[in-house]
């Protein structure tokens, strides 16, 4: 329990109460880890970087260095983690960059799979779960989304929430709420029924969404006249309008 005698921390580092930091762990002079988190050997964790409560850092995970980005010249950028998280084995999560966000954030009780990498500027909800992911930078992810193995996200994409992610897909634009994607180049077939089902969405609901998805991305409408569709002939439930509202305000482009 408590810092291995191997564990190299900054003395300036703060760890609150109830930290495991395993061998060969390094971790620098700006981080802050909260409460009762667990650190596995080899992890480096450093720059200005904030872990909240009860997250589990794997072996050889990286949080917080230089992001990859020729516009950085060291600034004081960050990587915010909230609380509950598994971040598994060879994990990275770069710090922002100042012509971006300025942070990097990872919500709460995500799990994110080895191998996955976490570019500048992403913004990542709660209750996600990544396979062995690759993020470029400023890629927004929503709540309880799901990444399959071997995806790959294009810069300033946005995955909406509930989302399903079918492995080796490459996603170059964004992928509405309650949606699964998958194929080489990503597109759409049809509302994530096995992930809706399975966190206890109402038939009302998923009946609703499968009416939206027709009507959206079937019909071969113009997006106006679609949106006027949907209004028309859809029940106005919660769900209709966080997916309208979600390609409304999308800015790199729908997957279709």
């Amino acid at each position: 329990m408590g810092i291995h005698p191997t564990a190299v921390v900054d003395p300036r580092a703060r760890i609150a109460p109830g930290c495991v930091i395993d061998p060969y762990t390094v971790i620098g002079p700006d981080v802050v880890v909260g409460e009762e988190c667990h650190i596995g050997p080899h992890a480096v964790i450093d720059g200005w970087t904030r872990l909240g409560s009860r997250n589990r850092v794997c072996p050889f995970t990286t949080i917080g260095y230089p992001p990859q980005d020729v516009t950085y010249k060291g600034e004081e950028t960050r990587v915010v983690v909230g609380d509950d998280n598994v971040i598994r084995e060879n994990v990275t999560i770069h710090r922002g960059t100042a012509r971006g966000r300025g942070v990097t954030t990872v919500g709460n009780g995500n799990l994110i799979m080895a191998y996955a990498h976490i570019a500048h500027d992403c913004l990542l909800g709660d209750s996600i779960v990544m396979a062995n992911v690759s993020l470029a930078g400023h890629v927004r992810i929503d709540d309880h989304a799901s990444l399959g193995g071997a995806v790959v996200v294009h810069q300033f994409v946005r995955i909406g929430t509930h989302a399903f992610i079918g492995g080796k897909t490459g996603i170059g634009k964004d992928v509405p709420p309650y949606m699964l994607a998958a194929g080489d180049r990503a597109k759409l077939y049809g509302p994530n029924l096995v992930g809706l089902r399975r966190q206890n969405f109402p038939s009302q609901v998923i009946g609703a969404l499968k009416k939206c998805y027709k009507i959206l991305f079937r019909r071969e409408l113009p997006f106006e006249e679609a949106v006027r569709r949907v209004r028309e002939e859809v029940e106005p439930l919660p769900e209709v309008e966080t997916l309208l509202d979600f390609l409304q305000n999308s800015k790199r482009g729908i997957t279709r």
